[in-house]
């Protein structure tokens, strides 16, 4: 349907609401090249036990949303300036992980842009996603000109690096589109050359079979591979190292401004030992609320054991 707003009303919603970054992509038929890769992808197996990545409905929107025109694309900055530790007793957790489950966050925010899009028309629908169902994130957030897809697989902004959490509304409304973001990386091979296990198979393509992320957080196996145990450098939930040496996120990374991001104290610095030893209760205790909770206690123990094993 013919939009009763603006495309300048929907940014500044999107503004009030908190969100750092606000674009719109029009649905204009299917992305072939975004299809061939992700298929390609799935072809080599890169995608290791992750089923739900085959899910037919991440390669066309519209089986998502059938009477679906726009999707409005927003981003949340999470970056808290603290680093990890060099100590080789320390656990080193993701930043992503660190706060409060981004899910909640962005779906609070979302869910109340969808209300006020709905407001608007009883004609209006809306839907929203935060990593949450079978919607190529990055895909339509480098279109709606958020940043681009860069070479270790992450979006990148101009204004806050990688450390961004996406989300985004479908929509029956046709709204004006903006223009797709170009790419930046250029000729730097950076996140290639300091992953531990050689994940990033090519600029562009990350095989989750040698990928720390994975392992430590979907993998459900008893053991990790052993290739993984003698590169995990610490890492028990999540891996930060490709985005730590990106010059993008060297330069312009930036504190957010949302409080539930702020670190949960004993995320920043665990031991091994007592991650090692991680009971049901305590799991319970330290991680409430948190998108962590994905890594049940036994992979924490797993994760924890199998660094002490390697030192």
């Amino acid at each position: 349907m013919n939009s009763p707003i603006t495309h300048n009303q929907i940014k500044q919603k999107a503004q009030e609401l908190g969100f750092h970054k606000v674009g719109i992509a029009l649905i204009d038929g299917a992305d072939s090249l975004a299809v061939t890769h992700l298929q390609s992808w799935l072809n080599h197996c890169y995608h290791a036990d992750m089923q739900w990545m085959k899910n037919p409905k991440r390669q066309d929107i519209r089986q998502v949303m059938p009477d679906v025109e726009s999707v409005i694309a927003v981003a949340l900055n999470y970056y808290t300036p603290y680093q990890h530790s060099d100590n080789p007793e320390i656990a080193k957790i993701s930043r992503y992980g660190w706060g409060r489950d981004y899910h909640r966050v962005l779906h609070k925010k979302l869910k109340a842009f969808c209300l006020w899009l709905q407001a608007q028309d009883p004609g209006i629908k809306a839907r929203y996603y935060a990593d949450t169902g079978p919607v190529a994130d990055k895909v339509w957030a480098e279109k709606a000109g958020l940043g681009w897809i860069a070479k270790n697989g992450n979006l990148i902004t101009r204004e806050y690096g990688s450390w961004v959490f996406l989300g985004e509304v479908l929509t029956n409304l046709k709204l004006k589109s903006d223009r797709p973001h170009t790419q930046h990386c250029g000729t730097c091979t950076r996140c290639l050359d300091a992953c531990p296990t050689g994940a990033i198979a090519q600029p562009f393509v990350v095989d989750a079979n040698r990928c720390i992320a994975y392992h430590t957080i979907e993998n459900r196996a008893e053991n990790l591979p052993d290739e993984i145990k003698s590169h995990l450098q610490g890492w028990v939930a999540g891996c930060d190292i490709c985005q730590d040496v990106c010059p993008w996120n060297q330069r312009f990374a930036q504190p957010t401004d949302v409080k539930e991001f702020e670190p949960y104290p004993e995320n920043i610095d665990p031991t091994l030992k007592e991650l090692a030893s991680l009971s049901e209760a305590e799991w319970n205790r330290r991680f409430p609320a948190s998108a962590l909770r994905r890594i049940k206690p036994q992979m924490w123990r797993r994760n924890a054991r199998a660094n002490l094993a390697g030192k």
